[in-house]
């Protein structure tokens, strides 16, 4: 039996090429049929595109694609946020997050089923690790969004369930489907890709120069004792070498970091804290955002109030940084940061 060309881990030039190879014709029409799935979400034999004496290998093109997306299993609203999730073949789920924004939805996709980072202030650390998303399960998200749940998706976060560059090759992948300008049609500029600190998945994405997406960093703590008591990564990739990779990243892509910092009580959020971040990141063009911290189900931390949040932004524009604090959205259906995953998923994971 051939094997089948998934729609959703190939760019349209790779599925084409791929058909080509496989029966020594139908290019053009392969590009058309990638186009036309992806523009209309279907795709028939009989479309408007498919001249009579090209419908046989139309149908020999579409018997050789696997269109297979995993099943919308879940999904809840809090407002006009939704989470969903997806489960696939071999039963294991995923969650992403569309958030309405002033400008167009944002996606929050996941690399992963859980993560095995191990932030302590993350309910998918919690989880573990249980396996990689493949290129079509990550595809596979937006795909949904857009065409099942109706949300036209304007930025692509990879801040969802996992460490992005744990996966790296899948996810690089999954941003050339993406961006492809016969497919999605997202622009890198509106892909961010967020990382706990994987020092080398920053030198990676700056040797994938033609990949232009923006980086985020979770730092979330002003020095290295706090940073090693949240962030396991850090005991591997401490500030000093992040710093260095960041700068490195900067002077190649010519674009800013966004930092993203969690606001939890006692632990980071004090007026020192505040001025140790803004001397750490000296030097590095960033965009620093404060999220306060989301409550999990067994928690413990707890949220900065919304005063220390307010002078600890004053404080870091009082040093040039441009500062924002993110509004909290999606709380109360564990789709805020930090909150997508649970034991009980992984519990019901480990026993399919």
């Amino acid at each position: 039996m051939q094997s089948l060309f998934s729609i959703f881990s190939l760019d349209q030039a790779q599925y084409a090429d791929s058909i080509f190879a496989r029966l020594q014709k139908g290019h053009r029409h392969a590009s058309l049929l990638y186009s036309d799935w992806y523009r209309q979400g279907q795709v028939s034999s009989a479309a408007h595109w498919i001249e009579p004496q090209a419908k046989a290998l139309v149908e020999e093109l579409i018997a050789l694609t696997d269109f297979t997306l995993p099943e919308l299993s879940f999904s809840k609203k809090e407002g006009d946020v939704v989470k969903f999730l997806l489960r696939f073949s071999d039963g294991l789920e995923s969650e992403s997050v569309i958030i309405p924004m002033k400008f167009g939805n944002t996606l929050c996709i996941s690399s992963q089923v859980g993560c095995k980072m191990g932030c302590a202030f993350c309910e998918t650390g919690k989880m573990g690790l249980i396996r990689h998303l493949s290129v079509e399960e990550i595809v596979s998200q937006v795909f949904v969004a857009k065409f099942h749940m109706k949300s036209p998706v304007r930025n692509i976060v990879f801040m969802g369930m996992g460490e992005p560059f744990d996966n790296f090759d899948a996810v690089m992948q999954a941003v050339r489907v993406l961006v492809c300008e016969t497919g999605f049609g997202i622009a890198p500029s509106r892909i961010t890709i967020s990382t706990s600190g994987r020092v080398d998945g920053i030198y990676r994405l700056i040797e994938e120069g033609n990949l232009r997406v923006n980086l985020a960093l979770s730092l979330n703590a002003p020095n290295d004792l706090v940073r090693n008591r949240l962030m396991p990564v850090n005991r591997k990739w401490d500030l000093q070498e992040l710093k260095k990779a960041m700068e490195a990243y900067c002077m190649q892509a010519k674009r800013s970091i966004l930092i993203e910092y969690v606001m939890i009580d006692g632990i980071n959020d004090s007026e020192e804290s505040a001025r140790e971040v803004a001397a750490f990141l000296q030097g590095l063009d960033v965009k620093i955002n404060l999220i306060p911290y989301n409550p999990q189900r067994r928690d413990l931390f707890a949220a900065s109030s919304e005063e220390k949040i307010a002078r600890f932004r004053e404080i870091l524009s009082e040093e040039g940084y441009f500062t924002l604090i993110r509004g909290t959205k999606g709380q109360s259906i564990m789709a805020a940061c930090g909150q997508l995953g649970n034991r009980e998923m992984r519990k019901r994971m480990i026993s399919i």
